[in-house]
């Protein structure tokens, strides 16, 4: 099993380039099961979810080839199958975005309930009744959803939970409705640019959608859809932590091919903190941090347009080296705080009050073997590990592989140390002389 090790204390410098969105390419994917013909999708990123998703559509009837620079053709060959069985969906809970473009096109689907990260109860009821008020009839059978319909009827859902917007939820429904009959109403949706991208590419196939992007999508189903060309949307969680990545190092690193309106939220919150950001036309940002005085803050992780939650664990090992006492809420996953103890570990001071964080920063991060909970924690231990003093072995890695294509190479090529290797060459922990600062 792979492991990074991050000897610390470099600060990053140069350019580096955001991949493509993988919350942008799995729905995307898995609608490409609507279409009759090929479909051709650029700026896909390598990363194991897109792997496993792969493979889940080509054992449903897809034929699916590679080609160079992140292009994938996608093709459905047979439609005898609508069945996504447990193996592969246990590893990734976006597999679940294959029951609505399943039931609508071949009117009958059974899926594994998903797993994936560990950051909390995430039900997927929304789509279940999203997909019911359609006229699909759905029952939980033996740890899977099955549900059938001999055709989706227009209907008004809301995708409006406890903790927000289901975005999972909302692609689902959206991509379902666009072979109902009539029209399809989806209130309190999700306003990601996730959701937006999903819309624009069954739009480009021959979908009738309208408001992605707001509270309210209308959908006018039609009778069939077409194989397309589409690109996939930068992906601004990869950006955001590239991003912190060069402030909590103090050093200057500028992020191109990322898309500057997805990331209002988080330039503004690293400028409030006192990094220095500098953009340049609409796909690049520079951050430059080596003689500023930060401050800390209070942040609140909500739905898009707001601060992401898939940003939360990598701005807590930012604001653990900020003196002050800093504070996140996380109003999507009150859960997600796994990470805090491992970053406690590296002394860190964190306290967890319910879906509360408060960070004390410390004047030194220590460098220590600590294990990733689920994807973005472990990017946060990446984050940590490039500031901590002496060397830091993060294990469980297989969850940023997940979401982050080729991290470490990216890290390296603008000054990081850090390369990945076998478990087994690194059994002892460092040791590092901690003396804590609160």
């Amino acid at each position: 099993m792979d492991v990074l090790r991050i000897r610390g204390g470099v600060p990053l410098s140069g350019v580096v380039s955001a991949s493509g969105s993988k919350n942008a390419a799995l729905p995307i994917m898995a609608s490409c099961l609507l279409a009759h013909g090929r479909t051709q999708l650029e700026r896909v990123p390598d990363l194991v979810d897109v792997h496993t998703l792969r493979q889940l559509l080509t054992d449903i009837g897809c034929h699916i080839e590679s080609h160079q620079d992140g292009v994938l053709s996608i093709e459905v060959a047979e439609e005898s199958s609508s069945e996504a069985e447990y193996e592969l969906v246990r590893k990734m809970r976006a597999s679940v975005c294959v029951l609505g473009p399943l039931l609508a096109k071949r009117g009958f689907a059974r899926v594994s309930l998903p797993g994936g990260c560990q950051i909390g109860h995430r039900p997927i009821d929304l789509h279940l009744q999203g997909l019911s008020a359609l006229g699909a009839d759905i029952e939980i059978r033996n740890g899977s959803v099955v549900a059938s319909a001999t055709q989706l009827r227009g209907a008004r859902v809301t995708m409006s939970g406890a903790f927000g917007s289901s975005v999972t939820g909302t692609c689902n429904v959206m991509s379902a409705a666009t072979l109902a009959r009539g029209t399809t109403v989806i209130d309190a949706a999700a306003q990601e640019p996730e959701v937006v991208a999903l819309a624009e590419f069954l739009n480009a196939m021959g979908a009738k959608i309208e408001g992605a992007g707001t509270e309210t999508i209308e959908i006018q189903g039609v009778e069939a859809l077409e194989g397309t060309t589409f690109t996939i949307i930068p992906d601004r969680i990869e950006a955001a932590t590239l991003l912190i990545a060069g402030a909590i190092t103090r050093g200057s690193l500028t992020v191109n091919e990322l898309c500057l309106a997805h990331l209002e939220a988080v330039l503004e919150l690293l400028s409030d903190i006192g990094v220095c950001v500098e953009t340049s036309g609409n796909d690049a940002v520079r951050v430059e941090a080596g003689k500023n005085s930060f401050r800390p803050l209070r942040v609140s992780a909500v739905p898009y347009p707001g601060v992401p939650t898939d940003v939360q664990a990598q701005l807590m090992a930012f604001l653990s080296t900020i003196r002050g006492q800093s504070s996140i809420r996380d109003q999507v996953f009150p859960d997600r705080f796994i990470h805090c103890a491992e970053l406690n570990r590296m002394g860190a001071s964190i306290q967890q009050f319910g879906n509360r964080a408060v960070i004390r920063g410390v004047d030194r991060l220590q460098g220590a073997h600590v294990m990733a909970s689920d994807l973005r924690a472990s990017a946060a231990l990446v984050l940590a590990g490039l500031v901590a003093q002496g060397e830091t072995v993060v294990r469980r890695i297989y969850h940023l592989d997940r979401g982050y294509e080729a991290l470490e190479r990216k890290l390296r090529c603008v000054g990081a140390d850090i390369e990945r290797m076998d478990a087994a060459d690194c059994l002892n922990p460092p040791q590092t002389e901690l003396r804590y600062t609160a």
